[in-house]
């Protein structure tokens, strides 16, 4: 032995043996068990450690492959479990301080020679080093070194991050290892001038870099998936706890002031600081640590960061003045602050620009959030220092305006938040750059644009100094234009924002501000607006800013004062006089054609008409609300007719403007396709308006004005240009002009529908159909912007409820539908007369004289013969759809279809979901069979060619039988029935369907696949029911119908053998699927047939015996070809589930018990056996499949009512122990279990019905065995979720006798297991939703069911040590309304079903109520803008549950009345610390009241005497509120109460 430790240590300090020898030699020892060296671990480890510190030394010369050898058994021993072990069973080992220096020597070298090659050996060593506490000594008991360690690794991490290369989880593990070693080193430091000198000299600028790096890096999916969601976050968040603790500790805080504050703040005998703190980390900010490129962008991102830390650490009241200084200090590092001496402006570029404004943005919401600035205490105390500072920054910011950047209107709107004294001096700079010159077009900066503009009008509003903002505003329009197209005034945004403070201002100083830009108009624009494009432009701006105060202003009422109303009537006489009538009299000048185009000329025009409907418009709604208001139309009254007026057209409400001048500006404006145009579109509507609101209303009149409408828009619409309108009027150009006409017609339908002829009914509905069209196309690419486009106007109305009210309107949209689906077919097929498409879509029939037939004037003279004509024209129409459906159905059984293209089958798909937006239950019922017989032809009457893809096949055949269904639905369904009998139908459609099936053999197994087969049953079942419902031909329709469906034998033949070589796997399925509707609708109509009716039922039962043969023989050949090892098909399920049962029924009449061997030899027997074998194979591994699911379950329900029929050995154990299998399946979650809970019910309570004791026992172990702690600790959550469940589900099941003696023996231990499982999953958050909520359920299931049962009081109190584990805070919404009403069931089970126990355990009850009422208040206080409604909903509802549980302790429980007034107090101390929403508020107070009602006096006196000052004062509120509301009320009610 002596000789083994000799020859080794020997060996290894000789300098004769080689180093692989020694490598090899080392490494034997270490693994090796018959090596004994005494310490031999040790001796190891100083051996390794000493040769690589020689090597790094420089004392022997190694080959660096033998010192990378040299890292790896340094590493393996670190790693090793045999160390491991060793330091677990006590024993002392350790390593050296100078390896930490080598490791960080070595990290140096990699960071100095930008490669990180080799170095992965040194961080996994320098991994388990950290990760070892006996090891890791040498770094935490010298924390310089690991400083040194922490900076070397932030420095890797930096130049990985500023690479290219894929990011590696590496170093960054490593790094994230030491940061919370010297975290928790830096805790336990008692000199904070120590730790600030070790972070600033050597952790401040990596710590920063890392963390912007970590910011601003673009991840891609190349990157380690660790590092990018994890990592990233855990690291960013250890620089910042890093730099809080080791720059901002409170002991520093004196340092800080005295090297901030000027000389006058100090107080007198303050002790001079050695430590300048701020300076020493502006000097490191601002030395170049940094690529130069980096530099600005990394100090803008930490001086907001370390402001924050700042203010987290040392914002007090009387500490703001410092907070203040140093906000300067830190903006003094920020490249903007070089603005203000005028240096550096041109080198910064959009990016710079951007970074140092969001920089700036952080500081001053900082500063706003923290209330730092108190406008009285600087003025007063501190001299407007800090006023001073504002004004100079904002000053920088106005004159290098960067409109084109968010953050510089944010900025903006911060300062003006904080004072608006700061941007007053240069308002008229700001509303110039910041709106009415500013060249905004991007959502993101418009967004934070019109935020500003809002500030200004919400501060200038409540100053009452609007015309003092709108002064600036027309003073600024008024200079020249910095661009030839000004950008509008106002946005459909800033128009709402308008609206809300003209409504709050006082009407003198909206006045003030019109009468202001009127005067400016008619003195400055109008002389010189002729042939000015500049003044024209002006006068445009003008326009719309009257436009927009006029129309949003408050309206005039009779409570109006009387000046106001007078001023207003002066004011509209100055537009009329001063603008409209000279901007009139210089349009209507005859021109050449090509001045017409001049800009000046379209600018004036659209101004001169977008007054004039603004005047028109508002002077008659002033008329009609006001009646001390008199129209300066009036004037003109009395020298007009009505008639005469009638005739003139508008010129006639405006007075001034004569009829000549009218049509010479009207011909004008008709020839800009701009704001002129769409403004006299406004007007023709007005006019209508006024027409109509005479007592005769002139029908010519009405139907000019309407034609005129649509006419005006009809050529812009047919270019098919356009682009998405704001809804400025101001706004319209040649391109948005076609959005606005389009969304002004469909606005007003309801107006101009009763009045345009029927070719422009049908003009509307092809423009319409070709918009939704298009709209369909391109609405992948539609963003999601406020602004309105043709398609979403189109598509509004389609989702709108007024299309289906528009009758006339409906049919012509059919009618363009269905020419549009015949378009669509092949040229040839379009040739063709006789296909079904062809004749609807024939155009002179009169499809819409239904709908007008009603509407026509009565003339007796002439009743006859329209009534002749009529008559005709309906019986053409019926006649036309008679023979569509003869033409269908004979095309369908000859076999004749056209053939469809791919691009074809989509355009059909496209315009079948357009037709889905329809109405389908509320057509009329020549429209309702027009519908019908088209979806009838596409199905039955074309088919794809054969490179058509079959996903895209079977969806457009489920639409058409979707869309069919929804026909089907509707009130007018039967008159199909007009044209076509109903067994016809049904023969064309499965002709159809068994003919393409063909196509679908490999796509069996495709989710389509089964959605088809739904819809094609649920059409089936539907139209089935229809013809029973009917009640006309009902046998003979059923009777042709079976006989059809027995006829049909896909691969039945004398040769077997053969035709099962051609057996269509597809055509078997939809053949099962029609037999099993047809047997269930006819079993179920026969169920309700009355006695007298017999003779019918015996024949529809004797023609059912050969479907139901033929059912089976399909069912057979269908397994027979399905592959062995494939699925189940989902639509053989329902079939043999009925065949079951029926034979189980059938069974059950002639009494099978009593010689059961001849039942189970029947053949069906061994069918219903391989198909249970074939479940239960495929159950556990179903997923969460519902399609395979459901259907399955409810075989399994039925076959295990019979346990007879298990084949072999097979018991209920073992269907038991598939369910729970199934249960633990990887995608089985919550929502599946409750998709398939009540199938899984039925399923228990047959096998727990019909099992034996014994098979009950093991059912329970199994249950058991879900819910050991063992699964919990081994992660497996979904064996605990599928225990749970079962528990539940155990529950619902009847059980008596032994069976449920046996489960109620085992509920303590059921109980006892769910506390434990519900402790262990509340420490992870992701378990919340999957184990503690159905653990919650299972619970509240288990005490309602033990009622009488559950005797001992301490099972039942178990309940509420899971109660007060459960976490009801910092919860995603979902998981919050989960666990609320999960611990609501739980108490409300204990209150209703255990009383006695509540007695007792009173104390632990209101703990858990008090809990639901303290999350309910921290849930439902109030916010600035609640962000989510339906979040909001649910907190709605707890609150509610929690008054429920109030009233419920109040009525019921009388014993409880000892504890009122501590509910009380335990609800005003929660309601002192937070503001509640009042809808959550008037909940939680209603049940309040209730328990206030049992407090007797003795009860408010302890209280008032027992709460604390600033409680007691809300207790205060909340009794005087209940006296003087509920109380008062309630005796009142109990006054007139028997």
């Amino acid at each position: 032995m002596a000789a083994i430790y000799s020859g080794i240590y020997l060996k290894l300090k000789s300098a004769k043996t080689s180093w692989e020898d020694k490598l090899k030699l080392a490494h034997f020892a270490w693994i090796s068990h018959q090596c004994v060296l005494p310490n031999k671990e040790q001796v190891l480890l100083d051996w390794v450690s000493h040769a690589l510190v020689s090597y790094y030394n420089k004392k022997p010369e190694l080959e660096d492959e033998v010192v990378e050898k040299l890292w790896a058994y340094l590493d393996n021993i670190i790693h090793s479990k045999r160390l491991q072990n060793l330091l677990k069973s006590g024993k002392t080992i350790g390593l050296s301080f100078s390896i930490a220096q080598v490791i960080n020597e070595r990290l140096s070298e990699a960071c100095s020679q930008k490669t990180q090659q080799n170095i992965g050996t040194v961080l996994s060593c320098s991994s388990g080093i950290l990760s070892t506490p006996s090891l890791s000594i040498i770094y935490t008991a010298k924390c310089e070194l690991l400083v040194d360690l922490l900076s070397k690794l932030s420095k890797l991490a930096c130049q990985q991050l500023a690479s290219d290369d894929t990011v590696c989880s590496q170093v960054f593990s490593v790094l994230q290892l030491t940061f919370a070693q010297y975290l928790l080193i830096q805790r336990q430091q008692t000199n904070p001038n120590r730790v600030f000198g070790q972070v600033t000299s050597h952790l401040l600028q990596p710590c920063l870099l890392l963390r912007h790096l970590l910011t601003v890096r673009s991840w891609t999916q190349t990157d380690d998936n660790h590092v990018r969601q994890h990592l990233s976050r855990e690291i960013r968040n250890q620089v910042e706890t890093l730099l809080q603790a080791g720059l901002f500790q409170p002991e520093l805080f004196s340092s800080y002031k005295e090297e901030l504050l000027p000389e006058q703040e100090k107080k007198k005998g303050t002790l001079k600081s050695l430590l300048l703190p701020v300076k020493t980390i502006q000097t490191k900010l601002g030395s170049d640590f940094c690529e130069p490129a980096l530099h600005g962008a990394v100090v803008a991102g930490s001086v907001s960061l370390l402001y924050k830390l700042f203010l987290d650490s040392y914002c007090k009241a009387e500490n703001h003045l410092v907070c203040f200084h140093m906000l300067s200090r830190l903006f003094g590092c920020l490249r903007l602050s070089g603005l203000q001496q005028g240096v550096g402006g041109d080198t910064l570029s959009p990016a710079g620009w951007s970074g140092e404004l969001l920089a700036l943005e952080q500081l001053l919401n900082s500063v706003l959030s923290s209330d730092l600035y108190n406008v009285a205490s600087d003025r007063i105390r501190h001299k407007e220092v800090q006023f001073g500072f504002y004004r100079k920054l904002a000053q920088t910011l106005m004159s290098h305006s960067q409109a084109s950047i968010p953050a510089w209107f944010r900025c903006l709107k911060l300062l003006m938040s904080l004072n608006h004294l700061i941007v007053e001096p240069d308002l008229d700079d700001l509303v110039s750059s910041a709106w009415i010159d500013a060249k905004v077009s991007e959502p993101r900066t418009k967004k934070p644009q019109e935020a500003l503009i809002n500030t200004m009008f919400q501060t200038y509003s409540k100053l009452r100094q609007f015309p003092r903002l709108f002064e600036e505003v027309l003073t600024v329009i008024c200079w020249p234009a910095a661009d030839e197209l000004r950008q509008p005034v106002f946005s459909g945004g800033l128009t709402v924002k308008l609206r809300e403070c003209l409504l709050e201002l006082p009407p003198n100083q909206i006045l003030d501000i019109l009468c202001c830009f009127v005067e400016k108009c008619q003195t400055l624009i109008i002389p010189a607006v002729k042939g000015s494009a500049d003044m024209a432009l002006k006068l445009l701006s003008v326009s719309s800013v009257l436009h927009a105060f006029l129309f949003n202003m408050r309206s005039l009422d009779d409570v109006t004062p009387s000046s106001v109303v007078l001023r207003t009537q002066n004011l509209l006489a100055n537009m009329q006089k001063g603008i409209i009538q000279p901007l009139m009299e210089l349009l209507q000048a005859p021109r050449r054609e090509e001045e017409k185009s001049d800009l000046w000329l379209r600018k004036a025009s659209d101004s001169a008409f977008l007054l004039v409907y603004t005047w028109v418009e508002v002077d008659t709604l002033f008329d009609v609300s006001c009646s001390k208001y008199v129209s300066p139309a009036a004037e003109i009254a009395g020298a007009v007719t009505a008639s005469a007026a009638r005739h003139r057209g508008v010129s006639a409400f405006l007075p001034g403007v004569g009829e000549r001048c009218w049509e010479g500006v009207t011909g004008l404006a008709n020839s800009f396709a701009s704001t002129s145009k769409y403004c006299l579109e406004q007007l023709m509507l007005q006019k209508m308006k006024m027409t109509l609101m005479q007592t005769e209303a002139d029908l010519q009149a009405l139907q000019h004005a309407a034609a005129f409408i649509l006419e005006s828009g009809r050529y812009s619409m047919s270019r098919g240009e356009s682009e998405p309108w704001d809804g400025d009027i101001s706004t319209i150009s040649d391109l948005t002009y076609p959005t606005a006409h389009w969304h002004l017609v469909i606005s007003n339908l309801t107006i101009l529908l009763p009045y345009i002829s029927q070719k422009d009914v049908e003009y509307i509905g092809n423009v319409l159909l070709e918009t939704i069209v298009l709209a369909k196309a391109q609405e992948a690419d539609a963003d999601l912007e406020p602004s309105i486009s043709i398609g979403k106007i189109s598509l509004g109305f389609m989702h709108s409820s007024f299309l289906p009210e528009m009758k006339v309107l409906h049919c012509a949209f059919l009618t363009s539908l269905i020419h549009q689906f015949a378009g669509v077919l092949p040229s040839a097929a379009r040739d063709s007369v006789d296909l079904p498409l062809q004749l609807l879509s024939v155009g002179n029939i009169p499809w819409h004289e239904e709908i007008l037939a009603p509407c026509r004037p009565a003339d007796p003279l002439e009743a006859p013969s329209e009534n002749k004509l009529l008559k005709a024209e309906l019986s053409l129409s019926w006649k036309t759809l008679e023979r569509v459906a003869q033409c269908m159905v004979l095309l369908a059984k000859n076999g004749c279809p056209v053939t469809l293209k791919e691009s074809q089958l989509e355009s059909c798909l496209g315009l079948l979901e357009i037709a889905s937006l329809l109405k389908l239950d509320s057509l009329l019922p020549s429209d309702c069979t027009r519908c019908y017989l088209v979806l009838l032809s596409l199905l039955a009457n074309t088919r794809a060619s054969g490179s058509c893809s079959k996903l895209l096949l079977l969806k457009f055949l489920t639409t058409c039988f979707h869309l069919l269904r929804c026909l089907q639905a509707g009130r007018n369904a039967n008159c199909v029935f007009k044209v076509f009998h109903a067994s016809d139908v049904l023969e064309a459609v499965m002709i159809s369907q068994l003919t393409a099936s063909k196509f679908f053999t490999s796509v069996l197994t495709a989710p389509v696949w089964t959605q088809y087969l739904q819809e094609v049953q649920s059409f089936l079942e539907n139209f089935l029911q229809m013809i029973i419902e009917r009640r006309q031909s009902v046998r003979l329709n059923l009777e042709k119908f079976m006989s059809f469906l027995v006829s049909c034998k896909p691969g039945v033949g004398a040769a077997k053998s053969k035709d099962w070589k051609n057996w269509n796997p597809a055509a078997g399925q939809i053949l099962l699927m029609a037999f099993t509707t047809l047997c269930q609708v006819v079993t179920h109509y026969l169920q309700q047939l009355p006695e007298k009716k017999q003779q019918s039922a015996e024949v529809l039962s004797a023609l059912l015996e050969p479907v139901v043969l033929q059912m089976v023989t399909t069912v057979e050949h269908s397994l027979q070809s399905n592959t062995p090892n494939q699925p189940l098909p989902v639509a053989f399920i329902p079939s043999v589930t009925m065949l079951l049962k029926a034979d189980l029924s059938h069974a059950v009449k002639k009494g099978w018990q009593k010689d059961p061997a001849a039942f189970l030899e029947q053949p069906r027997i061994k069918l219903y056996q391989k198909f249970y074998s074939q479940i239960m194979r495929e159950l556990p591994c179903a997923g969460g499949n519902l399609q395979f699911l459901q259907p399955a379950l409810q075989f399994l329900a039925a076959f295990c009512s019979v346990p007879e029929l298990y084949p072999g050995k097979e018991t209920a154990v073992m269907v038991f122990f598939a369910i729970k299998k199934l249960l633990t399946g990887p995608a089985v979650t919550t929502q599946v279990i409750q998709s398939i809970e009540m199938e899984l019910t039925e399923v228990l309570v047959q096998l727990l019905g019909n099992c034996s004791a014994e098979e009950f026992y093991a059912i329970m172990r199994l249950v058991l065995q879900g819910l050991e702690m063992r699964n919990a600790w081994q992660q497996k959550d979904k064996e605990v979720l599928s225990a749970v469940t079962l528990t539940k589900l155990l529950l619902g099941c009847p059980l008596s006798g032994d069976k449920e003696k046996a489960f109620w023996f085992a509920s303590p231990q059921i109980i006892t297991a769910l506390a434990m499982q519900t402790k262990e999953a509340c420490q992870d958050q992701s378990l919340i939703s999957t184990i503690v909520v159905p653990i919650l359920e299972a619970v509240a299931a288990l005490l309602r069911h033990g009622e009488g049962v559950l005797l001992n009081p301490h099972h039942v109190a178990l309940a509420f040590s899971i109660l007060l584990t459960v976490p009801l805070d910092h919860l995603k919404t979902e998981d919050y309304r989960g666990v609320f009403l999960g611990v609501h069931e739980v108490l409300f089970s204990i209150v209703q079903c255990h009383p006695k126990v509540l007695l007792k355990a009173a104390p632990s009850f209101l703990n858990s109520f008090h809990r639901l009422v303290v999350s309910v208040m921290h849930e439902g206080r109030q916010k600035g803008e609640r962000g989510n409604t339906d979040d909001f909903e649910v907190v709605l509802k707890c609150a509610h549950l929690v008054e429920r549980m109030y009233t419920h302790i109040a009525a019921e429980m009388e014993d409880f009345t000892v504890f009122s007034a501590f509910i009380v107090a335990h609800y005003v101390t929660e309601l002192q610390k937070v503001t509640l929403h009042p809808a959550v508020k008037k909940h939680l107070t209603e049940g309040i009241y209730r328990i206030l009602d049992l407090c007797i006096e003795r009860d408010i006196k302890f209280l008032n005497a027992s709460l604390p000052a600033g409680v007691r004062e809300v207790f205060k509120d909340l009794y005087n509120d209940y006296n003087h509301y509920h109380k008062a009320k309630k005796q009142g009610e109990e006054k007139y109460t028997a």
